[in-house]
């Protein structure tokens, strides 16, 4: 199946300003519009999937529905192999508020206090899955993965959620965020996802774009 006309308008199915931030610098020239739910006065919808694409799904639809628009939803964690692969799905809840990005950073600290550096490993994941409508049966998924390890205190002034304690594999020594906004689009997880899901929609492809 193909997408039968050109996006131009697509609800984002997130309020965080940071991904929204991301988002539309990564659609930039593609003429679709990324909008906020909270231009639609959208409430966050139960998560109770047990997987990022589940939880993705859920978000996107329930966005598309209230808002009649099509609907992209990001669900994205950091995964840390000390630690099972916690915070994981509750990444963003991980210190018991929904946001709270310093304490979620310092609650990650205390975890890995004691892990050495080698032990240290961990890796971003971002699904993205984009609905044309909110029955949409066949989404278009597009996941992808950044690799480095958690630094031992937070570092730089960019980005959000955990990037002042990441270290990608991939980014000339520098934190997350550290580095320029630019840069990190092009290298992050959320960046491989939707240059998938930009790839899939200028084939005119449907389906999974990992």
């Amino acid at each position: 199946m193909v997408w039968s006309k050109p996006l131009e308008r697509i609800v984002l199915a997130s309020g965080n300003p940071g991904k929204l931030a991301e988002l539309r610098a990564l659609l930039a020239g593609t003429g679709i519009e990324l909008v906020s739910k909270h231009d639609f006065a959208i409430a966050d919808p139960d998560e109770t999937g047990t997987t990022f694409i589940e939880n993705a799904i859920i978000k996107a639809r329930h966005t598309a529905r209230r808002a009649g628009l099509p609907a992209l939803a990001d669900d994205s964690g950091i995964c840390v192999d000390a630690l099972g692969g916690a915070p994981g799905l509750d990444s963003a809840i991980y210190a018991g508020t929904h946001g709270a990005d310093a304490a979620n950073n310092a609650k990650l600290l205390r975890e890995l206090d004691g892990v050495p550096e080698a032990k240290r490993t961990a890796h971003y994941t971002c699904v993205l899955v984009l609905l044309r409508d909110a029955t949409d049966a066949d989404p278009l998924i597009a996941i992808g993965r950044w690799h480095g390890r958690i630094l031992t205190q937070p570092r730089g002034r960019h980005g959000f959620g955990y990037d002042p304690l990441f270290l990608p594999d991939d980014g000339g020594g520098l934190a997350s965020a550290e580095l320029d906004p630019a840069l990190k689009n092009r290298i992050s997880h959320r960046g491989r996802a939707l240059a998938g899901l930009r790839a899939a929609l200028a084939a005119g492809d449907r389906g999974n774009a990992a």
